[in-house]
């Protein structure tokens, strides 16, 4: 279902995050996140001139790497444009996530480790929607391997649908189901 129609108003400036998926030859699971900000009109900036509708402002990377485990093993940022010169010093500061492992937390530690003034806001954002992406890239090809494992899927109580109390836990995973048994 669309949003409902709003009052009248003018388009100014779109926002676009993909974010695509990826199993590596040796395991690790990747997801390659990409943030793209333009506007709908001409400008001037003091580091690139004029920027005309359509220009990036903000073009920026992240590849997060993990293990099966979702231990940390690589954080790439890129900055390919910037409105200020200085944008770009802070992408390495993202490999302090190298060895973390993603579970609850993990949004408090991104910023605790890679947030702040000595970093990069639309690069710190754009780990969550990786991140998530990345669950979702595990999810489907995983599963049958983890149904076989003890431990439990990283997936449960991630998220209402999977919550441990739910119908697909109880389905899919009846060994981790914390809700009451039918009698």
């Amino acid at each position: 279902m669309p949003l409902p129609e709003s009052n009248p108003r003018k388009h100014l400036h779109t926002r676009t995050i993909t974010c695509e998926g990826f199993q590596r030859e040796d395991g690790v699971w990747e997801v390659d996140a990409h943030l793209l900000d333009v506007k709908t009109y001409a400008f001037e900036n003091d580091y690139r001139g004029t920027l005309n509708p359509g220009d990036p402002v903000h073009e920026m990377w992240i590849r997060l790497a993990v293990s099966e485990h979702m231990v940390v093993q690589d954080c790439i940022a890129v900055t390919d444009h910037s409105p200020y010169v200085c944008c770009d010093e802070i992408n390495g500061r993202f490999k302090k996530l190298i060895g973390e492992k993603i579970g609850t937390g993990w949004n408090r530690k991104v910023r605790e480790l890679v947030g702040g003034p000595s970093s990069c806001t639309h690069l710190v954002d754009l780990v969550a929607p990786a991140t998530t992406t990345l669950f979702q890239t595990m999810a489907g090809l995983s599963r049958g391997e983890r149904d076989k494992q003890e431990a439990k899927p990283f997936y449960i109580n991630g998220c209402h649908a999977w919550n441990s109390n739910g119908p697909q836990v109880l389905k899919y995973h009846p060994q981790h189901y914390t809700g009451k048994a039918d009698k």
